[in-house]
């Protein structure tokens, strides 16, 4: 079975995109938390919060499966 890119239903905090990445990725959701924040506070700006709102609005939550 291929691995697919999901919402997650249980490790979420806003809308389970970061833990939908890292069940993908098979590692720990902090780690792809903090990622996102230090991406987003010092590169990407206004970009990181909207990535994840397009992020959150694309991806199928993992009950479509």
């Amino acid at each position: 079975m291929s691995k697919k890119l999901y919402l997650a239903s249980r490790d979420k905090k806003v809308s389970g995109v970061c833990g939908g990445i890292a069940e993908y990725f098979s590692i720990d959701s902090t780690i792809i938390r903090l990622l996102w924040v230090l991406l987003t506070i010092f590169s990407l700006g206004i970009g990181g919060i909207l990535a994840y709102v397009i992020a959150a609005a694309v991806m199928p939550s993992s009950s479509a499966y």
